[in-house]
């Protein structure tokens, strides 16, 4: 989903990020013996259900040629979603059936309060999820019918669903999510301090991803935004942070995939030394704690802007008119 717009519709995900975020977990069809389940609890039009179809049904990306039994686990048990727009719900059926799958479990229900309107579809699904690969609406407000429901209690829509993910990822089940950057370094109220606290604790957070400015600018959105990646049943010792802020995405040269080629290579490497550049570096989990969970990615490579001081800028505003009256004064003397 992403961001609400000004006619309280969504900001979908651009398809480019969404095939990098599952590349970069690599799901696997089976998990301890048992064939796998994919879920996203806020599925709009249902992109990463479909991209994780073509993902697991594509050999060279998988690494699997499938047999029947999990093509048809794949087509008819394996993807969960839940929506609250009943203007993306009838899309995201469509969109998932055009893409191969058969039987789309979507919901027709908010995940966070609780109310649903059509959960025919829905019914049957685990209460725990293998994959949630996601874009939760951020800048979204919730009432008290949803507050109610979790233990850190905010309005912020996005504090809600991490709490919402972590609840419904089974041990050693994995997460990939887009984040409002404004979730990650915000420490003022508890609500949002408690919830990373409880991410890092009963998760390992192997990962985030800095996006560049404009990542969502085709998509309608200039929203600084991150990737988390995270695996439930271990708490975090460090977190591998890589940076591709520094990227510039115009309407004319979007985010394509290839931008996250040095991503991926890196994160797919075994050597951990291969984990460390210009762009990526890693943060312990006690520098976190002493910055109260803020968890904000701050390239230590990148060199701070000094902003001058007022006073300095009138220096340089002072000298540089000085400099213009004495040209000034020379061109007067010639004419």
């Amino acid at each position: 989903m992403g961001e609400k717009n000004n006619d309280g519709g969504q900001f979908f995900t651009p398809r480019e990020v969404i095939r990098a975020m599952i590349r970069a977990v690599k799901p696997e069809i089976i998990k301890d013996g048992a064939l796998v389940t994919i879920y996203d609890p806020g599925c709009g039009t249902g992109g990463f259900l479909a991209e994780s179809y073509a993902y697991f049904t594509n050999p060279e990306l998988s690494g699997k040629e499938l047999n029947a039994t999990e093509i048809e686990h794949l087509k008819h048990d394996a993807f969960w979603g839940l929506d609250n727009s009943d203007t993306a719900f009838p899309i995201a059926l469509a969109n998932l059936v055009l893409h191969g799958i058969d039987y789309p479990h979507i919901g027709l229900k908010n995940t966070l309060s609780g109310r649903d309107t059509y959960m025919e579809l829905f019914e049957g699904a685990q209460s725990k999820f293998d994959y949630i690969f996601t874009n939760p609406p951020f800048g979204g407000k919730e009432g008290e019918d949803a507050k109610t429901n979790f233990v850190f209690k905010t309005g912020n829509t996005q504090i809600l669903f991490i709490q919402h993910i972590i609840d419904h990822l089974k041990d050693d089940g994995t997460c990939s999510m887009v984040i409002d950057e404004g979730v990650l370094f915000r420490t003022n109220e508890l609500a949002f301090v408690q919830t990373k606290k409880k991410l890092l604790e009963e998760c390992s957070l192997w990962c985030i991803l800095s996006l560049p400015q404009n990542a969502f600018l085709n998509a309608g959105a200039g929203v600084k935004t991150n990737l988390l990646f995270f695996t439930k049943g271990k708490p975090t010792q460090k977190v591998w942070y890589y940076d591709m802020s520094d990227i510039k995405i115009l309407k004319k040269d979007p985010l394509t995939l290839n931008k996250f080629d040095d991503f991926l290579r890196r994160r797919h490497s075994p050597k951990e030394e291969d984990k460390i550049s210009e762009k990526s570096w890693f943060i312990d989990i006690e520098t976190i704690k002493s910055k109260n969970y803020d968890i904000k990615a701050v390239n230590p490579n990148v060199k701070e802007k000094v902003i001058p001081k007022p006073e300095e800028l009138i220096k340089v505003i002072e000298d540089a008119q000085i400099k213009i009256n004495e040209g000034l004064k020379k061109l007067k003397e010639i004419s």
